[in-house]
């Protein structure tokens, strides 16, 4: 299906753009346990296709950071954690990077600090800095980031 579609466009000239993946790193699982997942823009909303243990986790949402979100929650019903800066306590987007970035960038969040430009990374990114945490987690801490910001 794929070499089909891929020569179509390649016949009709049309650009092709293939899935961007990523492979992610679960906290939870078996040691070194990973996951692929890939992302497409499907009538302006943002997709997410999450491989692990022979299964299948396809979402649709506004953006990106959202889909990922219900990503992270099918995933914490089997007690796993992705690492990377999506998931990450510390990590937030803003109102602009979902509105006009699709939800792909998002701040490290630092106590008493504003966010800087040097603080945005990508969500499905990793780093020595991440710190995996559950949806709610994040979300307290974000809250708790802007209450005092």
């Amino acid at each position: 299906m794929f070499v089909t579609n891929y020569l179509m466009l390649v016949i009709l000239g049309l650009p092709f753009t293939p899935m961007p993946q990523h492979t992610i790193l679960l906290v939870g699982g078996a040691d070194s346990e990973t996951a692929t997942l890939s992302t497409e823009t499907v009538d302006d909303l943002c997709r997410i296709k999450f491989c692990f243990r022979g299964q299948t986790i396809e979402v649709l949402d506004f953006d990106y950071f959202e889909a990922f979100i219900q990503v992270r929650n099918r995933l914490e019903q089997e007690r796993l954690i992705p690492v990377c800066y999506g998931a990450s306590l510390n990590v937030f987007p803003s109102g602009m990077c979902r509105s006009m970035g699709e939800g792909l960038k998002a701040y490290r969040l630092k106590p008493g600090q504003m966010v800087k430009g040097e603080d945005l990374v990508g969500i499905f990114d990793t780093g020595p800095d991440v710190i995996p945490a559950t949806v709610s987690g994040q979300r307290e801490y974000y809250e708790q980031w802007l209450n005092k910001s």
